[in-house]
């Protein structure tokens, strides 16, 4: 095994950990459309599903089948009918439907049972349970459209997916429900899916889709100057969708968003929008900082703030590598404990990935910033930045004139954000007595205005 690959996988290892932690015992929502199937994305969505399982968290996977049953209705000679984006399922729909959903159910379960030496389904052993876990109500007649056989989720057998869950299975749904009178409705993937993750009111929704997420202006075209919004406020959400007309198509920005929007008002905490296309975009979504696609909260989950004495254990964890490294002074436990008063923190959902001291020299009018450090999968995203100008506001608030830097590898960083080089001995007297004159560390100053 390459040294390269031990000097990757341990930290990228390490960093997913903490996630493994927080999930286990969640519960997560998939929805995953018929065109994703279709595209042939099957195999690798089963493995990354097995793998979340294996790390114990409980899954409910409902699938689409908008193209198979398409493709049916083409194979008998009959037109596919759409009003509002909802199927108009007449009794030859409905029949293809059913043959669809039959045998999606069929490759889906093959998929779990796979079990071949050297691959990641390897003694995976999982087990899918489905069944009549949703009732059924008609759409009926809107705007003078009958709608037949196409319904809406009435009620969710709660209990009954929990007891499958708590079994340790995976419970697999259609997009179907059933009356109380034995009668079949067509349903939608994301209308089950949503409806399931509120009544379960699950830990997590998510929509592997067509698109890659929500873009931070979702009715320009996509380019480096309108990338995907990794993280939307439940607030921005609904200002999305206000804005936006009904959709009709599942690649249009609004089609999976509104159920995002539906299921985060109705208790879910989380609600993801990734893409099918990206192989891997569950596991890039759920064990990465700032995942693949978008994620609709009720509130930012990234948060700037003053240490507490909690925060001891994750300071370390952050700054261990980079004093391992050199390029931070080592620093006990005692120490961060005595001072973390001084520290603030950047945390995203519970984790922290940024942090920075003040050292204040109210004699000199300046204070030091010190333990600048910003965990290596989240940088290059003004984290950096952030935790610069909470310092400068913290030593403007004392009263101070100026802050001061020591670094022996950043030194661009901090010239490009007005700090100058100034001289060891321009440091306060106190200061000056802990210099560490074999280091050499350059001496940086920037004058608060």
């Amino acid at each position: 095994m390459s040294t390269v690959f031990n000097f990757t996988f341990v930290p990228w290892f390490r960093a997913v950990a903490p996630y493994i932690h927080k999930f286990r015992h969640q519960t997560f929502v998939v929805g995953v459309p018929g065109e994703a199937i279709a595209a042939g994305k099957l195999p690798n969505l089963v493995q990354d599903l097995a793998l979340i399982q294996s790390m114990g968290v409980r899954v409910v996977l409902v699938h689409g089948f908008r193209p198979q049953v398409d493709e049916q209705l083409r194979a008998k000679g009959h037109a596919a009918r759409f009003h509002s984006g909802i199927r108009i399922t007449d009794p030859v729909a409905l029949d293809c439907a059913q043959e669809a959903a039959g045998q999606l159910r069929f490759e889906i379960e093959a998929a779990f049972s796979m079990g071949l030496p050297n691959t990641p389904m390897a003694g995976a052993k999982v087990r899918v349970i489905s069944g009549n876990f949703i009732t059924a109500r008609p759409v009926g007649i809107v705007d003078g459209v009958d709608f037949q056989h196409s319904g809406l989720v009435r009620k969710v057998d709660v209990a009954g997916i929990k007891g499958a869950l708590d079994m340790g299975a995976l419970v697999l749904l259609s997009p179907f429900g059933f009356s109380l009178t034995g009668e079949a409705f067509n349903l939608t993937m994301e209308e089950v899916a949503t409806s399931v993750a509120v009544a379960l009111q699950a830990d997590k929704l998510i929509f592997v889709t067509e698109i890659p997420g929500i873009r931070v202006r979702p009715f320009d075209p996509p380019g480096e100057d309108n990338p995907i919004d990794t993280e939307l406020s439940l607030a921005d959400a609904q200002a999305i969708l206000a804005q936006a007309p009904t959709p009709t198509q599942p690649t249009e920005p609004a089609f999976y968003l509104q159920h995002c929007v539906r299921a985060c008002l109705g208790g879910v905490e989380r609600s993801h929008i990734i893409p099918f296309a990206v192989d891997g975009s569950l596991l890039l979504e759920v064990y990465v900082h700032d995942g693949i696609g978008t994620m609709v909260v009720d509130e930012k989950l990234e948060n700037l703030r003053e240490a507490t004495p909690d925060d001891v254990g994750g300071i370390l964890q952050l700054i261990e590598p980079f004093e391992r490294d050199g390029t931070l002074v080592k620093r006990s436990r005692t120490e961060i404990e005595r001072d973390i008063a001084n520290y603030t923190i950047i945390e995203h959902d519970g984790v922290i990935f940024g942090c920075a001291a003040l050292y204040p020299y109210p004699e000199a009018k300046t204070g030091e910033m010190a333990a600048l450090t910003v965990a290596p999968q989240a940088q290059g995203q003004g984290d950096g930045e952030r935790l610069l100008k909470r310092i400068e506001q913290r030593a403007r608030l004392m009263g101070l004139q100026s802050i001061f830097v020591l670094t022996t590898r950043t030194m661009h960083w901090f010239l490009k954000r007005g700090f100058q080089p100034v001289s060891p001995d321009w440091l306060p007297e106190a200061r000056k007595r802990k210099y560490n004159w074999d280091r050499r560390s350059q001496v940086l100053v920037k004058r608060l205005s």
